[in-house]
């Protein structure tokens, strides 16, 4: 349940392709296996132009448990065939509900061992109705729900609180394209689906991974069909046997820890406590209470030049904060974004993670389409599966604001996130059973449970009941971490899932903990006046830093050419070279601090670690200079005025000079 990746998380997947197949080196075939036979005989196809899977499109009963009813619907189920010695077939069940398996496959391939690949034919899909096995979406309507204020705290924000949620309920539904297959998108409907497929391949058993609201799923598949599963994984685990209230009072004061947590880390760094003035919790909790009734107006910088007067809201602050909290990247942009407002009184920095976590053009604010993600399937699904008490909608939307009032009150920030399940009240055929089902027992079925303590979305708690339920159960902890832990570079979850996966080997110990951390370290802000740098080269190395942490940049996709407004004017550019080689800039008159305006190119070589920027520049210093840094030195070589300058200095700055981020690009630096 209830894990809505925002665009910036996803956009760190996707960035970590960049411009190759991943599964192209741990994946060497050497002959047809049964799996490519089946997959031909069912009309296979490559899923998009360079995806490593092969996508089929099965039919299924619209209703599976009305048998009178004929009518059927199409799922689509991407498969990458064991490259080795088959071992069976591991399914994943991707985050949500609404987010696309089949678009997350080959990104999430970057996570897994290639004794896997060797081992399994390796499966994603789109559930019922969610882009290629349906594509019933309502972008249009979600963009402006979410830019709505979700507060219940007075008579009015409750009034207004109960029209936002009835208008989109019924602008989302006309929007979609099919209004009949919306009582049939529930997780019990779904699980079916997966079962019939798992009967057309023939495995008697097979392995499942679940995570965030793939766990919802999982456990459900499980519940009804244990028989045929050698073994399950949880990551990022919903308690199924909690209502959606109980559920929702747990996420948000999750989600409000995680932020204080957070920001309080900032507290213990000098950099960060200095940037934010002091204190970052009360730096955050001033700008709340400064907005918490009238929007700031501040002035933009738009990507093809130029300014524009916008506003930021109540609303905006707690979208932007709670999306920044899924992962420790995440959390620290966030705190380097709510700093520049505090230090600087710069509201870009936030405004840019908005319009990237809410998927908005930030020239025009027009909604730039999502094809994988569906709020429409999310509340499909979602009030599918969870039924709320009332006689009418308006019933069930008081009783949302009258059960959850008090914990808006008691828990201090975020309590707007209480109110996500609202939709419900007002959404069509809405489940009406209250019933939530028992712990899952999975008798042999060995489980294990993955979760980190700073998972914001699904409560650490919530996987140790699980857990502590199961038959055959072991709990994997990474303390503090992020939002789903498996594949995401910590070798301690990895190993001993892939263990689990490939040698029947459990862990050591019924509950293991791995360590972790809670956000990345602070990258100071540079300073706002160029006056403050001391020398143009200390303000070249300085905008390579800003360059980098650019949220435009930083979740960048690696591949579509991109222009960002630079905060004090002018723009920025970047694409990928022809090649793939390198990252190409643009600078146009571009101003990233105060009277230090550069104009001309310059590129990045990740591999090789090198920087270089051939620009001309004016205010503070009026210079024609090449800035080359090429791992800890930098060379800068030009003229300021009728000075020479042919400076080498040790890059002090060579820790935020390194984007982890950035993969694939070739070694060569031609």
């Amino acid at each position: 349940m209830k894990s809505r990746l925002t665009m910036s998380v996803r956009l760190i997947f996707i960035g970590i392709l960049l411009l190759t197949s991943i599964a192209a080196a741990p994946y060497k075939k050497t002959s047809q296996t049964p799996m490519e036979d089946l997959l031909a005989a069912l009309g296979g196809s490559e899923c998009f132009d360079g995806s490593a899977f092969t996508c089929v499109t099965i039919e299924v009963p619209l209703d599976h448990f009305t048998p009178a009813d004929t009518r059927i619907i199409n799922v689509t189920f991407a498969v990458l065939p064991a490259s080795g010695e088959r071992k069976g077939m591991f399914v994943t069940a991707t985050g949500g509900p609404g987010y696309s398996g089949i678009s997350s496959a080959d990104p999430y391939l970057a996570g897994f061992s290639e004794d896997i690949f060797s081992a399994f034919d390796i499966v994603f899909f789109d559930q019922r109705g969610l882009l290629y096995s349906g594509d019933q979406n309502c972008p249009v309507a979600a963009s402006v729900y979410y830019q709505q204020d979700a507060r219940g705290k007075t008579p009015a924000q409750e009034a207004a609180l109960k029209q936002s949620a009835s208008a989109f309920s019924a602008d989302c539904v006309n929007e979609v394209s099919d209004h009949s297959l919306l009582p049939y998108l529930g997780t019990k409907q779904a699980v079916e689906d997966l079962e019939i497929f798992r009967q057309l391949v023939g495995d008697e058993k097979f392995w499942l991974y679940g995570e965030s609201y793939g766990t919802q799923f999982a456990q459900t598949y499980a519940a009804s069909h244990s028989e045929h599963l050698a073994g399950l994984i949880l990551d990022g685990t919903v308690d199924l046997t909690f209502d959606g209230f109980e559920y929702y009072v747990q996420q948000t004061q999750a989600f409000s820890d995680v932020l204080t947590e957070s920001l309080s880390a900032c507290n213990d760094d000098q950099a960060c406590r200095k940037d934010t003035l002091g204190n970052a919790v009360r730096a955050y909790d001033t700008l709340a209470k400064l907005i918490e009734n009238h929007p700031l107006t501040f002035r933009f910088p738009l990507p093809e030049g130029g300014f524009a007067n916008r506003q930021f809201a109540f609303a905006d602050l707690e979208y932007v904060a709670s999306s920044q909290m899924y992962g420790e990247s995440d959390r620290m942009m966030f705190t380097r974004a709510l700093a520049a407002a505090a230090s600087k009184l710069d509201l870009v920095p936030l405004a840019r993670l908005l319009y990237l976590d809410l998927g908005v053009d930030p020239q025009t604010l027009d909604l730039i389409p999502d094809p994988t993600y569906s709020e429409a399937v999310f509340f499909g699904v979602e009030c599918q599966d969870y039924g709320y008490p009332g006689h009418s909608p308006d019933d069930k939307a008081d009783n949302f604001i009258t059960t959850l009032d008090p914990f808006e009150f008691s828990i201090p920030r975020l309590s707007s996130l209480l109110y996500a399940d609202m939709p419900c009240a007002y959404w069509p055929n809405a489940a009406t059973d209250l019933t939530r089902p028992g712990y899952l027992f999975a008798e042999d079925v060995p489980t294990l449970v993955l979760g980190s303590t700073a998972d914001p979305a699904t409560p650490y708690n919530n996987g140790v009941s699980v857990y502590e339920n199961l038959a055959d159960g072991y709990l994997i902890t990474q303390e503090f971490g992020p939002h789903v832990i498996f594949g995401r570079g910590n070798a301690c979850p990895d190993d001993l899932v892939t263990d689990f996966l490939v040698n029947d080997v459990v862990p050591a110990e019924r509950e293991t903990v791995c360590e972790g951390y809670l956000v990345d370290e602070y990258v100071p802000l540079a300073p706002r006046f160029a006056v403050m740098f001391g020398s143009p080269q200390k303000a070249l190395s300085a905008m390579e830093t800003e360059i980098y942490y650019l949220p435009e940049f930083y979740y960048w996709d690696g591949v579509s050419p991109t222009s960002v407004g630079c905060n004090y004017g002018g723009t920025l550019s970047f694409a990928p070279n022809k090649t793939g080689t390198r990252i190409n800039f643009t600078l146009d008159k571009c101003a990233l601090a105060e009277n230090f305006i550069m104009t001309g190119t310059g590129f990045n070589n990740v591999n090789t670690d090198r920087f270089v920027l051939n620009v001309s520049t004016t205010g503070r210093w009026n210079c024609k200079l090449k800035y080359d840094r090429k791992g800890e030195n930098i060379k800068v070589t030009g003229k300021c005025g009728k000075t020479t300058i042919n400076a080498n200095d040790f890059d002090s700055d060579h820790l935020w000079h390194i984007l982890p981020n950035i993969e694939n690009f070739s070694q060569s630096d031609n």
